[in-house]
Parts: structure tokens; sequence; C-alpha cells
């Protein structure tokens, strides 16, 4: 799908509550898969890449073009920008021509970023779009759990037919079918992550009102379209989003107000300020959602700023406007 709509003209932030229960929301490969934690104050966290790749997975399925796909060579479609732009030099004027390219035809690259100079050179896109990592609330605890396959993989030197291969699990112990394995989780976690989108960087890679709105429909829903037994369960909770539009009586200053912001991102994100989770009985660990209370704090809202509070995706609240409750 080519991307044709204006930029967005407005500045946003966003504050994503996701939990998991009984699974492991993002191994660390170094190790052991095990969850991350920060090794300080045992809070758990989930790193931004974990959940763009969960934004680039539902935007795909809901028929948008990204360029970081599972198993591709990045080279081709930057050698396809090229081409298709008719922009095969390297000037500077055929580059920019293979960069628009890209961020016309697919929606990560207009979104996140990306370097695309690894091949035949479409520059580099700095996205309006960031993620921080996700931190839990409070700290978790992880679990090892074993667990036993009742079969095995084994590597049959010499076995050519399917007779090989019965041959040999004929004349082996029952007790050599089996093998053990271990399985990394925490029982429950609440997670925070904190979103930017910068409407002055939009200007540059095209990213419109569309583009937002499918983004915010990608971070409710991502994990509906991500379920594994490794993850257990693991669900998008309430989604805040704040959008700045000034408080200028003159017009223009007014936009201008709302492409640069009306408040430092902290204030608005930072729980405790507008939002405010706390854990209901502290003496006890949380195993639920119903657990901690929310509280939104609209008297704390600066002026020039108006808040979305989604706990599902609800297209008409979005389209008849905004709403602070």
């Amino acid at each position: 799908m080519t991307q044709t709509s204006d930029p967005i003209r407005n500045r946003y932030e966003f504050l994503l509550l996701f939990d998991v229960e009984n699974g492991n929301p993002n191994g660390d490969p170094d190790s052991g898969n095990a969850p991350r934690v920060d090794p300080e104050d045992g809070h758990g966290l989930v790193s931004d890449v974990a959940l763009k790749r969960r934004v680039r997975n539902y935007v795909q399925a809901a028929g948008e073009q990204i360029f970081i796909q599972h198993g591709t060579n990045l080279n081709r479609p930057i050698f396809q920008a090229k081409q298709a732009s008719g922009s095969g030099g390297k000037s500077k004027q055929d580059v920019e021509a293979a960069r628009r390219w890209m961020c016309e035809h697919f929606y990560d690259v207009r979104t996140f970023g990306a370097v695309m100079s690894t091949g035949a050179n479409a520059g580099q896109v700095r996205g309006p779009v960031q993620l921080t990592f996700a931190r839990s609330l409070d700290p978790v605890f992880a679990i090892e759990a074993s667990i036993t396959r009742g079969a095995v993989a084994e590597d049959i030197k010499n076995a050519k037919t399917l007779d090989d291969f019965l041959n040999w699990e004929a004349q082996q112990d029952e007790d050599k079918l089996r093998t053990m394995g271990r399985k990394s989780l925490i029982p429950y976690g609440l997670f925070a992550t904190k979103g930017f989108v910068s409407a002055h960087l939009a200007q540059g890679t095209g990213f419109s009102e569309a583009d937002l709105k499918l983004l915010l429909e990608a971070l409710l829903n991502m994990y509906e379209h991500d379920r594994s037994a490794s993850k257990g369960l693991m669900s998008s909770r309430r989604l805040f989003v704040f959008r700045h539009v000034g408080t200028d009586s003159d017009p223009q200053q007014r936009q201008r107000q709302a492409v640069l912001g009306c408040a430092p991102a902290h204030k608005l994100l930072d729980l405790g300020q507008v939002i405010e989770v706390r854990r209901k009985d502290e003496h006890k660990p949380a195993r639920a959602l119903s657990d901690y209370e929310v509280t939104v704090h609209l008297d704390r809202l600066p002026a020039g700023v108006e808040l979305l509070d989604l706990d599902s995706w609800d297209e008409a609240r979005y389209r008849d406007g905004w709403q602070s409750r």
C-alpha cells in the first residue's frame, strides 16, 4: 500500500500498559533466553525492538508493506527502490529519490525509520515514532520450570530408510526416548512503555493520521496475533495518547505549538503525574491486573494537551474526536 495522506501536524506521546501471565515476555539470548530483568532492582524489561516487531507483524497482517521482514535480505527492497524510482546513481538527488520511495511504500520506514545504505544506497530515515524499553511496575521473579518431552530428536547416522528409524527406536530403552528441558517464565508482570511521535520528523517521512490510527490499533491488538506457548498470556491493557493542540488565540502560533508541543514528555508520561498506577495491596505479590488501580488525573493535564484513553480499539471514538475521561 502506497502512502498518499498528508503528514500529521500535532506532536503526540503515548503510554502503553500491557501485562504477562505465566510467560516470558522477552527472552534474553545472552542469558539462556531467560526473561530480561534489571539486575539492580529486579524489574522486568521488554526491549523496544521486541515491541516494534509486534507492531510490524500487525500492520503487515493489516495489508501494509514492511521493510524489515523475517528471513529476508534488506538489500533487495533497497535495490527495488533504486530501480522503481529511476535513481540508479549515487548522487544526493538519486539517494533522496530512493529514500522517498521507501517511505511511501513501507510503513515501518516512514514510522520507525531505517538505515538503507547497506547496499544500493537509499540513505537513512529518522523515524517520527520512537519507543522506550518497557519496564515492569514492580520487581518480577523469574521461574525456571523443568519440563519433559515424551520424544527425542536424535540424528541417526547412516539412516537412509523409514525402517532404519523404526529399528533404532525399537532397540532403545523407553527412558532414552524422552528428554528433559527447562522453561523460563514470570508469574505476572504489568509493564509500561513510553512512545513519542514527532510531527516535525513526520514531515520528512509522510507519517500521516491514518498511519497513527493504525499504530494505535497495532499497539492495542498486537499480542492478539502473537500467541505462543513461551509467552503465556500477554495483553495490551490501557493506552493513553496525548495530543498537543496549542493554546494561543492566533491560529498560526497555535499550530506551531501543536508541532513543537505544549509540555515536556515527562510531565505527561511519568507515572504519578497524569496517570497513576498503584498496587491495591502492597503486602502480597500482584497476580492480575485487578491487583492494580489505575487513576487518570485530568486536572493535572497541561494546557494545550488532549488525552485519549483507550482500553480497547474503538474506531468510532477516534473518528468522532478526542475524548478525555
